[in-house]
């Protein structure tokens, strides 16, 4: 076994499909697309202040047994006063010296740039993947989150590494919004004179779309833990990447007096069996499999954004925001809802006590010191 870096496009590729024939046999894991992960790790704008370096862990017949990306995302180690590296797309067969061969590798490189930690699975910030699984093996993820055997967890604690925090999901049945919170939202409405607006009409209005994603980084920046606020190039990418593929049949958006944004819900229908069956390709028939996901009928939400302006927090338009869920969920005969990983100190999470929901997975950040 040895460890080469990857600099060509041959080697670029490779990198990117290897999770597809190492989890060829695994019912839960969810391909990316393969050309979303070659823009992430070649394009993203996030790469105008990020360093990053990636390698394979190859065998005696040159197939490739694992990968790793290394990162240093220097907004983040100001922001939070550390000296951190952080490691992402990490995989490996079930070699415990291959996983450490990965490891090592990341870290003397983050040694050498002077950082004196290593942590994740991360992104280059809070938009990407993050968290390795470490409960809830036998479900099947969110298209934005990551999957990985049960052994990946055992390998880095071997390794010496331990929980930086854990992120949590819920799995809620037949969302009906209890009467309690229809009363709340209806006096809510009334009360501060707000309204429920269209994500369609935003969509059309780049000054809107722009106000919303400066907005949105405020409201999570110094909340979320690890959030880094977003630069100008990375919120005009999410502009053009996400923003496009939200629509009111899954979205929410509560508008104050002035038609500024007060609250908003993002939720998309699931798209892990549409790219199960894509595998990694939209290309001859996965555009297809994730049009019909987007836009046909679909049984279960992925519940993944909610927050409130500064000047509206705290006055309950989660009300609002869960009522609508619940409307949309009856008239488009959704009957499963995902939440979006939530670190588990987040008081916000106990809003899904208030549903039949049962924990669905759960991921953990792991962290080691390497100075």
């Amino acid at each position: 076994m040895r460890i080469k870096e990857v600099i060509s496009r041959k080697d670029l590729k490779r990198f990117v499909g290897f999770p597809d024939k190492l989890y060829r046999d695994c019912p839960q894991y969810v391909p990316a697309l393969h050309s979303d992960q070659i823009h992430s790790l070649t394009k993203s704008a996030s790469l105008a202040y990020c360093k990053r370096r990636m390698w394979l862990a190859l065998d005696e017949k040159d197939n490739v047994v694992g990968r790793i990306c290394a990162m240093i995302n220097p907004h983040y180690n100001e922001f939070y006063g550390k000296e951190c590296c952080r490691f992402g797309w990490f995989d490996t067969i079930e070699d415990y010296d291959v996983a450490k061969a990965l490891i090592d590798t990341a870290a003397e490189w983050a040694r050498e740039q002077g950082m004196k930690q290593i942590h994740g699975p991360l992104y280059y910030n809070t938009l990407g993947k993050q968290g390795m699984l470490v409960e809830g093996f036998g479900n099947v993820p969110q298209a934005n989150t990551l999957y990985n055997f049960p052994y990946y967890p055992q390998f880095l604690e071997k390794m010496g590494f331990v929980k930086e925090c854990d992120w949590v999901q819920y799995l809620m049945s037949d969302w009906h919004l209890p009467e309690k919170l229809t009363r709340i939202s209806e006096a809510l409405s009334a009360r501060h004179k707000v309204h429920y607006g269209s994500i369609e009409r935003l969509k059309r209005d780049p000054e809107k779309v722009k106000a919303f994603l400066h907005m949105y980084s405020d409201v999570f920046s110094g909340s979320v833990y690890n959030f880094i606020p977003f630069t100008e190039e990375e919120m005009q990418e999410e502009a053009r990447q996400s923003i496009p593929m939200l629509s009111d049949r899954c979205c929410t958006l509560v508008l104050d007096e002035k038609e500024d944004v007060a609250a908003f819900g993002i939720n998309f229908p699931s798209m892990s069996r549409a790219l199960q069956k894509a595998k990694g390709s939209l290309f001859p028939f996965g555009w297809f499999y994730i049009l019909k996901a987007l836009y046909g009928h679909n049984d279960t939400l992925d519940l993944m954004l909610t927050g409130a302006s500064k000047q509206w927090q705290g006055k309950g338009l989660t009300a609002l925001l869960h009522s609508d869920i619940s409307r949309k969920a009856q008239k488009y005969g959704m009957r499963y809802f995902i939440s979006n990983p939530q670190i588990e100190t987040n008081s916000a999470a106990k809003v899904w006590e208030n549903y039949d929901s049962t924990p669905y997975m759960r991921r953990r950040c792991y962290i080691k010191d390497i100075d």
